[in-house]
């Protein structure tokens, strides 16, 4: 799950998926809160999940923990 959004971040990004660390907030990998919005709705529309927002899903590793919690 965590590969996969961060390939999903990458591609938002437009940067190499190896220059996303997972355990940054989005704000540090540029993202402000429209482009944290606007990913969170891509991740939801790519694997067909629904998305809570929250503070705290912050991280893309936090977002993968939320996510593999409510299969």
């Amino acid at each position: 799950m965590k590969e996969r959004i961060i390939e999903i971040v990458a591609e938002y990004k437009e940067v190499d998926p190896s220059t996303i660390r997972s355990d940054v907030p989005f704000e540090e990998l540029g993202l402000d809160s429209l482009d944290t919005a606007e990913l969170l709705i891509k991740v939801e529309d790519t694997l067909g999940v629904s998305i809570e927002l929250s503070s705290d899903l912050n991280t893309i590793d936090k977002l993968a923990v939320y996510l593999e919690n409510k299969k």
